[in-house]
């Protein structure tokens, strides 16, 4: 038996010569989402997947985990390549513990990063977007878990370990939303479910990133206004 095995047989992560990009989808699932924003919020996993599948580049580059919160926080699809992704049709129900979810997410991001660095695998910066149609039922301003996670977030996106980004559906509680995301990006609202808008904007997002260098800074266009999102750095 040989000692020493290769990089291709010991890695897990699928293209390890391409840099990656690990994005958390922090889905609401609570029963507020039940009808009509739940069918399209399916509907755009499956138009962000095939988006994205279609793109030599993403499809090597870009790694997907899904959050949900409802009833309670489910990892519901660790993370994996989009090559070996499968969307999850997902049931609404249950409150909205929004802040649980959203400090998973960072873990996940954070454990992620670690195998990259374990496997020596170069990576841009990830990315953790959160949807949600109303605000968080298992934390207040000011208390333990509200601290947590805004501490969470700021210093997280102040210190360049991820990108955070929020977008509220009606009738999310925008403000609570501004006051969670960083102070250098505010939350975006859809007015209505256009859930497949969103992904397709979301995609293409990724798929640039894909085509561009760690270290880079790029432009991105809002998925719903002229207001946009402005220049992030990779």
């Amino acid at each position: 038996m040989e000692l020493a095995e290769s990089l291709e047989d010991m890695v897990t992560i699928p293209y390890p010569q391409h840099p990656h990009c690990a994005t958390v989808l922090i889905l609401d699932t609570s029963s507020s989402m039940n009808g009509t924003k739940i069918h399209e919020l399916n509907e755009g996993l499956q138009i962000f997947t095939s988006e994205l599948m279609a793109d030599e580049l993403a499809r090597k580059r870009v790694d997907v985990a899904i959050i949900t919160f409802g009833s309670q926080v489910d990892v519901v699809q660790e993370f994996t390549g989009i090559g070996e992704f499968t969307p999850p049709i997902l049931m609404a129900h249950g409150f909205s513990p929004m802040g649980q979810a959203i400090l998973k997410g960072v873990e996940l991001v954070r454990e992620r990063k670690e195998e990259y660095r374990n496997l020596g695998i170069d990576y841009y910066r990830p990315w953790i977007f959160v949807i949600t149609d109303g605000y968080p039922t298992d934390m207040r301003r000011g208390d333990e878990m509200w601290n947590e996670v805004i501490n969470a977030v700021h210093s997280g996106e102040a210190d360049q370990k991820f990108l955070f980004w929020m977008l509220g559906v009606d009738p999310a509680d925008m403000q609570i939303l501004k006051e969670i995301s960083p102070g250098n990006r505010n939350p975006l609202k859809l007015k209505e479910a256009r859930f497949a808008d969103m992904f397709i904007w979301l995609s293409k997002s990724l798929t640039k990133i894909s085509d561009s260098r760690i270290g880079d800074s790029i432009m991105l266009e809002s998925p719903i206004g002229p207001e946009g999102w402005g220049i992030i750095s990779l």
